[in-house]
Protein backbone atom coordinates (compact mmCIF):
# COMPACT_ATOMS: atom_id res chain seq x y z
CA UNK A 1 0.00 0.00 0.00
CA UNK A 2 1.26 3.40 -0.90
CA UNK A 3 -0.50 5.26 1.90
CA UNK A 4 -1.19 4.15 5.46
CA UNK A 5 -4.12 6.57 5.64
CA UNK A 6 -7.72 6.14 4.51
CA UNK A 7 -8.57 7.71 1.19
CA UNK A 8 -11.48 10.11 1.52
CA UNK A 9 -13.86 9.75 -1.44
CA UNK A 10 -15.51 13.01 -2.41
CA UNK A 11 -16.22 12.69 -6.15
CA UNK A 12 -19.10 11.04 -7.95
CA UNK A 13 -17.00 8.99 -10.38
CA UNK A 14 -15.00 7.26 -7.64
CA UNK A 15 -18.10 6.71 -5.53
CA UNK A 16 -19.89 5.09 -8.48
CA UNK A 17 -16.81 3.00 -9.29
CA UNK A 18 -16.57 1.46 -5.82
CA UNK A 19 -20.36 1.04 -5.53
CA UNK A 20 -20.33 -1.66 -8.20
CA UNK A 21 -20.86 -4.97 -6.32
CA UNK A 22 -18.09 -6.89 -8.12
CA UNK A 23 -15.63 -4.03 -7.72
CA UNK A 24 -16.35 -3.89 -3.99
CA UNK A 25 -15.76 -7.66 -3.72
CA UNK A 26 -12.52 -7.30 -5.68
CA UNK A 27 -11.36 -4.39 -3.54
CA UNK A 28 -12.10 -6.37 -0.37
CA UNK A 29 -10.29 -9.46 -1.70
CA UNK A 30 -7.30 -7.36 -2.73
CA UNK A 31 -7.22 -5.60 0.63
CA UNK A 32 -7.07 -8.98 2.38
CA UNK A 33 -4.49 -10.44 -0.04
CA UNK A 34 -2.48 -7.19 0.00
CA UNK A 35 -1.20 -7.95 -3.53
CA UNK A 36 -2.73 -10.17 -6.21
CA UNK A 37 -3.12 -10.70 -9.93
CA UNK A 38 -6.37 -10.61 -11.85
CA UNK A 39 -6.16 -14.40 -12.19
CA UNK A 40 -5.85 -14.89 -8.44
CA UNK A 41 -8.74 -12.53 -7.74
CA UNK A 42 -10.89 -14.09 -10.48
CA UNK A 43 -10.53 -17.43 -8.72
CA UNK A 44 -11.63 -15.90 -5.41
CA UNK A 45 -14.72 -14.19 -6.81
CA UNK A 46 -15.53 -16.93 -9.35
CA UNK A 47 -15.56 -14.63 -12.37
CA UNK A 48 -13.74 -14.59 -15.72
CA UNK A 49 -10.21 -13.16 -15.66
CA UNK A 50 -11.05 -10.73 -18.48
CA UNK A 51 -14.01 -9.33 -16.51
CA UNK A 52 -11.93 -9.04 -13.34
CA UNK A 53 -9.13 -7.29 -15.27
CA UNK A 54 -11.63 -4.77 -16.64
CA UNK A 55 -12.98 -3.97 -13.18
CA UNK A 56 -9.49 -3.74 -11.68
CA UNK A 57 -8.56 -1.18 -14.33
CA UNK A 58 -11.69 0.82 -13.42
CA UNK A 59 -10.68 0.80 -9.75
CA UNK A 60 -7.18 1.90 -10.76
CA UNK A 61 -8.59 4.73 -12.93
CA UNK A 62 -10.13 6.17 -9.77
CA UNK A 63 -7.00 5.70 -7.68
CA UNK A 64 -8.48 3.05 -5.38
CA UNK A 65 -5.88 0.45 -6.37
CA UNK A 66 -2.52 0.62 -8.11
CA UNK A 67 0.02 -1.62 -9.73
CA UNK A 68 2.24 -3.45 -7.27
CA UNK A 69 5.73 -4.83 -7.58
CA UNK A 70 5.76 -8.11 -9.50
CA UNK A 71 5.71 -11.03 -7.08
CA UNK A 72 6.76 -13.72 -9.56
CA UNK A 73 9.18 -14.37 -12.39
CA UNK A 74 6.42 -14.17 -15.00
CA UNK A 75 6.81 -10.60 -16.22
CA UNK A 76 3.49 -10.79 -18.07
CA UNK A 77 1.51 -10.89 -14.83
CA UNK A 78 0.19 -7.58 -13.60
CA UNK A 79 0.09 -7.32 -9.81
CA UNK A 80 -2.26 -5.00 -7.97
CA UNK A 81 -2.49 -3.55 -4.46
CA UNK A 82 -4.78 -1.10 -2.65
CA UNK A 83 -3.46 2.45 -2.99
CA UNK A 84 -4.29 3.31 0.63
CA UNK A 85 -5.12 1.64 3.93
CA UNK A 86 -8.80 1.91 3.05
CA UNK A 87 -11.27 4.57 2.11
CA UNK A 88 -14.03 6.55 3.74
CA UNK A 89 -17.09 8.49 2.70
CA UNK A 90 -18.14 11.38 4.94
CA UNK A 91 -21.63 12.80 5.13
CA UNK A 92 -20.37 16.38 4.89
CA UNK A 93 -18.73 15.60 1.54
CA UNK A 94 -21.91 14.32 -0.12
CA UNK A 95 -24.89 16.02 1.54
CA UNK A 96 -25.04 19.09 -0.73
CA UNK A 97 -25.17 17.21 -4.03
CA UNK A 98 -28.19 14.99 -4.73
CA UNK A 99 -26.21 12.75 -7.11
CA UNK A 100 -23.56 12.17 -4.41
CA UNK A 101 -26.26 11.43 -1.83
CA UNK A 102 -27.78 8.84 -4.17
CA UNK A 103 -24.40 7.29 -4.99
CA UNK A 104 -23.47 7.17 -1.31
CA UNK A 105 -26.75 5.40 -0.50
CA UNK A 106 -26.13 2.90 -3.33
CA UNK A 107 -22.64 2.26 -1.97
CA UNK A 108 -24.02 1.75 1.54
CA UNK A 109 -26.57 -0.78 0.28
CA UNK A 110 -23.91 -2.68 -1.69
CA UNK A 111 -21.61 -2.89 1.31
CA UNK A 112 -24.45 -3.85 3.64
CA UNK A 113 -25.61 -6.65 1.33
CA UNK A 114 -22.09 -8.04 1.08
CA UNK A 115 -21.56 -7.83 4.84
CA UNK A 116 -24.85 -9.63 5.43
CA UNK A 117 -23.84 -12.34 2.94
CA UNK A 118 -20.48 -12.77 4.68
CA UNK A 119 -22.10 -13.12 8.11
CA UNK A 120 -24.83 -15.44 6.82
CA UNK A 121 -22.18 -17.65 5.25
CA UNK A 122 -20.36 -17.83 8.57
CA UNK A 123 -23.59 -18.77 10.35
CA UNK A 124 -24.29 -21.47 7.75
CA UNK A 125 -20.73 -22.83 7.97
CA UNK A 126 -20.17 -22.21 11.67
CA UNK A 127 -19.94 -25.93 12.40
CA UNK A 128 -16.93 -26.23 10.05
CA UNK A 129 -14.83 -23.91 12.23
CA UNK A 130 -12.98 -25.11 15.32
CA UNK A 131 -14.49 -24.63 18.76
CA UNK A 132 -11.84 -21.99 19.42
CA UNK A 133 -13.02 -19.91 16.42
CA UNK A 134 -16.71 -20.47 17.18
CA UNK A 135 -16.14 -19.26 20.76
CA UNK A 136 -14.06 -16.28 19.62
CA UNK A 137 -16.66 -15.04 17.12
CA UNK A 138 -18.54 -11.95 18.21
CA UNK A 139 -22.20 -11.12 17.84
CA UNK A 140 -23.63 -8.43 20.04
CA UNK A 141 -26.00 -5.52 19.93
CA UNK A 142 -25.94 -2.46 22.13
CA UNK A 143 -28.74 0.11 22.26
CA UNK A 144 -27.34 3.12 24.14
CA UNK A 145 -28.94 6.56 24.17
CA UNK A 146 -26.24 8.89 22.86
CA UNK A 147 -25.83 12.33 21.41
CA UNK A 148 -24.52 12.72 17.86
CA UNK A 149 -21.17 13.89 19.32
CA UNK A 150 -20.97 10.81 21.56
CA UNK A 151 -21.72 8.50 18.63
CA UNK A 152 -19.03 10.22 16.58
CA UNK A 153 -16.50 9.85 19.42
CA UNK A 154 -17.46 6.18 19.86
CA UNK A 155 -16.86 5.55 16.15
CA UNK A 156 -13.44 7.19 16.30
CA UNK A 157 -12.44 5.11 19.35
CA UNK A 158 -13.63 1.87 17.76
CA UNK A 159 -11.76 2.70 14.53
CA UNK A 160 -8.57 3.31 16.53
CA UNK A 161 -8.90 -0.01 18.38
CA UNK A 162 -9.54 -1.95 15.18
CA UNK A 163 -6.66 -0.26 13.36
CA UNK A 164 -4.34 -1.09 16.27
CA UNK A 165 -5.26 -4.79 16.08
CA UNK A 166 -5.00 -4.85 12.28
CA UNK A 167 -1.60 -3.14 12.23
CA UNK A 168 -0.31 -5.44 14.97
CA UNK A 169 -1.54 -8.51 13.04
CA UNK A 170 -0.01 -7.28 9.78
CA UNK A 171 3.35 -6.69 11.48
CA UNK A 172 3.27 -10.13 13.12
CA UNK A 173 2.37 -11.76 9.83
CA UNK A 174 5.14 -9.89 8.02
CA UNK A 175 7.55 -11.22 10.66
CA UNK A 176 6.45 -14.78 9.88
CA UNK A 177 3.87 -15.27 12.63
CA UNK A 178 1.17 -16.88 10.48
CA UNK A 179 0.17 -19.85 12.66
CA UNK A 180 -3.54 -19.85 13.44
CA UNK A 181 -4.32 -16.64 11.54
CA UNK A 182 -7.55 -16.41 9.57
CA UNK A 183 -9.28 -13.58 7.75
CA UNK A 184 -11.67 -11.93 10.21
CA UNK A 185 -14.52 -9.56 9.36
CA UNK A 186 -15.58 -7.00 11.97
CA UNK A 187 -18.67 -5.07 10.94
CA UNK A 188 -19.84 -2.19 13.07
CA UNK A 189 -22.90 -0.07 12.58
CA UNK A 190 -23.89 2.88 14.70
CA UNK A 191 -26.95 4.84 13.70
CA UNK A 192 -29.96 6.57 15.22
CA UNK A 193 -33.36 4.95 14.98
CA UNK A 194 -36.86 5.51 16.25
CA UNK A 195 -38.57 2.62 18.06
Amino acid sequence: MTSSENRRITDLGTLKAISHPLRMRLYRALFVARTATASQLAEQVDEAVSLVSYHLRKLAEHGLIEEAETQSTDGRERWWQPSSYGFSIHEEDVRDAPELVAASAAFGRTVNEQRTQMHSRFLDERHTWSEEWRTASISSEWLPRLTAAELSALGEELDAVLRKYDERARAAEAAGDTEGRENVAVHLFGFPYRG
